[in-house]
């Protein structure tokens, strides 16, 4: 019993030790005010999922569903809401924002699709949706 406890706790330290392969996917969330909420699901392999926050009352939610897709966020205000659905290969959507009370929702279905967006003051909402193959969109505003 003690042996066989010895080794697994060996193989899981091993395990644990293990760089991560390359086709791993990756999610990053970095919140520095208070009630701000992330979440994110990926399936598949190489995709990254950003996120970051700093202001108060924030959510963001990031799907992924395929291969070498990239998800961002941003935001640093308050009351803003950004989501990212990405189903396919190689599709990059964006989301910045700054002020507050901002709305933005970008759905990518496909492969090689680019989608971006800024958002500065506040009240501002914007939403891409793309399907099939070699799109670009790039939202501005200056919503007061």
């Amino acid at each position: 019993m003690t042996r066989t406890l010895f080794i697994a706790t060996a193989v899981a330290a091993l395990i644990g030790l293990s760089p991560v392969p390359t086709m791993a996917n990756q999610i990053n969330i970095e919140q520095f005010g208070w009630s701000n909420s992330a979440g994110g699901a990926q399936t598949g392999n190489r995709n990254r999922i950003g996120i970051y926050q700093d202001g108060r009352g924030n959510t963001s939610v990031s799907q992924q569903r395929g291969r070498g897709n990239l998800g961002v966020t941003g935001q640093n205000g308050r009351r803003n809401h950004a989501d990212t659905y990405q189903r396919g290969r190689n599709n990059a959507a964006g989301i910045a924002q700054f002020g507050a009370n901002h709305n933005a929702i970008m759905t990518q279905d496909g492969n090689r699709n680019v989608a971006a967006s800024v958002q500065t003051g506040r009240g501002c909402d914007a939403q891409v949706s793309q399907s099939g193959r070699g799109n670009v969109a790039a939202t501005v505003q200056d919503c007061r």
